[in-house]
């Protein structure tokens, strides 16, 4: 874990090596060399909600912390806070802003982005915003700010499609240092949303449960375990 600003903490799988490519490979090389050092300025990630870009993000933040003063921000989570939370980013020679469309339209949080997406372009840093849309179709309050990231690097990223959530599954799972029963994969696809948030996490779940009973993650010990959670919650 790596402690950043606000509070927050990366989780030990936010890594690039943990990032399935696919038909994302372009934003993935960016990405690593925006956190090696090798490319400066503003950076705009989007795409739907299990795309990639909050993985891709703190991967950014994860790798570049290592050489460099590195901070990953989600505004989603900190809006509320008020645009006091910015203070003190400025410093940061890699700065990560996840969900900058929750603060879109807002005109005391776009002048604040703005004043310090200009000091980190002049300290030569780079800054990386996520949205669900690219900067084009924002609804800003402030035109400067929407024109200043239009014109950085912006990469629309591919949700996976079946065969590459498997593959995307298997990676997190050898990750993790055990292997995914091809049989188990296709049970959890056919029972459980499509999107790889909540597989990741269903995933973690089951493999943390199968650690702490000793047992493979076959399809009779998921279902076990979800029977017992079920019942947790009922009672």
């Amino acid at each position: 874990m790596r402690q950043i600003p606000l509070g927050v903490r990366l989780p030990d799988r936010a890594v690039f090596a943990g990032f399935l490519p696919a038909r994302n490979s372009e934003a993935l090389e960016h990405a690593r060399r925006l956190a090696s050092g090798e490319l400066a300025g503003i950076t705009w990630l989007c795409g739907p909600g299990g795309a990639g870009k909050t993985h891709l993000l703190q991967a950014i933040c994860a790798a570049a912390s290592e050489r460099m003063r590195a901070g990953y921000v989600p505004l989603a989570q900190v809006s509320a806070l008020g645009v006091g939370v910015l203070e003190g980013l400025p410093q940061l020679q890699c700065l990560c802003l996840d969900d900058i469309d929750q603060i879109a339209g807002q005109a005391d949080w776009e002048r604040g982005i703005f004043g310090l997406l200009r000091e980190v372009e002049d300290a030569g840093g780079r800054l990386i915003a996520a949205a669900q849309a690219p900067p084009a179709l924002a609804h800003w309050a402030l035109a400067d700010l929407g024109s200043r990231c239009a014109a950085g690097a912006v990469f629309q990223l591919r949700v996976l499609d079946e065969n590459e959530q498997q593959a995307a599954l298997q990676l997190r799972a050898r990750l993790r240092g055990f292997e995914l029963p091809a049989e188990t994969l296709h049970w959890l696809q056919r029972r459980f949303p499509r999107d790889m948030r909540s597989l990741y996490d269903l995933l973690d779940t089951l493999d943390e449960a199968a650690l702490a009973a000793q047992r493979r993650l076959t399809i009779p010990f998921i279902r076990e375990v979800l029977r017992s959670a079920a019942g947790t919650r009922g009672g």
